[in-house]
């Protein structure tokens, strides 16, 4: 990974055009291809980026953009679009380069791994007639959690969290798009569990056509009997 730190302006050219004013920002170069700006702030959100697959081209600035304070310009041509991200930059304060090696991937915590093995073993517990295919169902954007059947024999992936929000229910949303891409697989429909759901998340996923399910981690483990329970 490149990291250079640089008071710069940046263009993204295409499908949508967006300028950022020249200030002094974080740009991220990653081995997948991709370019990342970012600012000192709004998290862990870049300010604009390109996505891989993308090309890094580095050229001299045009006389229009010398006479600017321009000292390099980068551009970052998109392989699959016309899309251009186009850095402008006017003073390098800070460059590094990192090789980060292989990534093992997120690991989830202890109760998302604990849910995500008890509702295979208790699958039926999404509804009568769930099959289980299989746990960590590998795609190009990384495992669905669990990918099952209903019982009409539909596809079902299930995403687990155990407090949902909208960022599961975007995720859950992009492995469907892909999913969905697979003539063997589709329609595949989507379910969001969780032990909490925020009520934002439970919205979108209704406009999404995706289920949400709450579980009961206790009972699930077998610790709470709710048959001695008064409430």
């Amino acid at each position: 990974m490149r990291l250079v730190i640089a008071r710069c302006s940046v263009d993204y050219v295409g499908r949508l055009k967006a300028h950022l004013p020249l200030a002094t920002r974080l740009l991220l170069v990653k081995a997948d291809g991709s370019v990342l700006v970012h600012s000192d702030g709004g998290s862990y959100k870049p300010l604009n980026w390109m996505s891989p697959p993308a090309t890094l081209r580095v050229s001299s600035p045009e006389d229009i953009d010398l006479e600017l304070g321009v000292t390099e310009q980068w551009t970052v041509q998109s392989a699959k679009t016309d899309d251009r991200l186009i850095i402008n930059i006017h003073e390098q304060l800070h460059e590094s380069s990192h090789d980060l090696g292989v990534d093992p991937g997120l690991i989830k915590d202890g109760v998302e791994a604990d849910l995500q093995r008890l509702l295979a073993d208790q699958i039926e517990t999404l509804g009568s007639g769930f099959s289980l295919i299989r746990r960590e169902y590998f795609t190009a954007i990384g495992p669905v959690d669990i990918l099952a059947r209903d019982a009409s024999g539909a596809t079902v992936a299930i995403e687990l969290k155990r407090r949902g929000d909208i960022d599961g229910v975007e995720q859950l949303t992009r492995y469907l798009e892909l999913l969905n891409r697979d003539p063997l697989l589709a329609p595949v429909r989507g379910i969001f569990a969780a032990q909490q759901i925020k009520p934002q998340a439970k919205v979108l996923a209704n406009d999404r056509g995706i289920d949400c399910i709450t579980l009961d981690y206790d009972a699930m483990r077998g610790v709470d009997d709710s048959d001695s329970r008064l409430f």
